[in-house]
């Protein structure tokens, strides 16, 4: 298969447009939360973010698997025992292997089960849709939700600590010559104006994008 045809593709398609064109975070703002909550430092938001694309991608997979034997009026319950006990398996598999970083996410990676994202993913996507395409669906919205994630942080991190990935990248002497970190950054503030640029700046890509396509 060519290129060209991968891209019109509807499974691509399916897997590219949250990652940009219509991204969970920056556009249908959903998500807030954890974005507001681990993107001071840059490593807690890649690993939160891979925490969350394998809770969306394999919740979305199974409940599609489900999907024609799951009654109707119990469908939200069972939504929430496939995600549930996903979300417990990538707290105990963090804990296993990274454990300071398990400590420093605290309660966020638990509280994933919350992230409107992944209900809205299973319910609007997997519950009409095949397997596959909900695990491209899943893994999609979770890149999407990522890279906001990380380029949250980055810009926090940076402008709040004066470091990337926890190595300082300001030198002593811009601090000697009265440079100071910007303190807001660290703060939920910060995590709003990054976001506010973010979306500002996605929102004008998208609608120069539109007039170039009427033109």
């Amino acid at each position: 298969m060519s290129l060209k045809k991968i891209i019109k593709s509807k499974s691509f398609k399916v897997f590219w447009e949250p990652i940009l064109g219509d991204n969970p975070i920056s556009v249908k703002v959903l998500g807030i939360c954890s974005a507001l909550a681990v993107t001071t430092q840059v490593i807690p938001a890649i690993v939160m973010t891979l925490a969350m694309t394998f809770v969306v991608t394999f919740s979305n997979f199974i409940i599609s698997l489900l999907r024609h034997v799951i009654p109707k009026n119990i469908r939200i319950i069972v939504e929430l025992v496939v995600i549930a006990s996903l979300v417990i398996l990538a707290d105990q598999i963090l804990k296993a292997f990274a454990f300071e970083l398990s400590k420093q996410l605290s309660v966020f990676v638990g509280l994933i089960i919350t992230n409107c994202i992944i209900m809205g993913r299973a319910e609007a996507f997997a519950m009409a849709n095949g397997p596959g395409l909900s695990a491209l669906d899943g893994l999609g919205n979770g890149f999407g939700y990522g890279q906001i994630l990380i380029l949250v942080a980055i810009m926090r991190e940076f402008l709040g600590s004066g470091s990337l990935l926890g190595f300082p990248l300001i030198p002593e002497n811009v601090y000697a010559m009265g440079y100071e970190n910007m303190g807001i950054m660290v703060l939920a503030p910060g995590a709003f104006i990054g976001i506010g640029l973010i979306v500002w700046a996605q929102n004008e890509w998208l609608r120069r994008k539109g007039k170039q396509r009427n033109v």
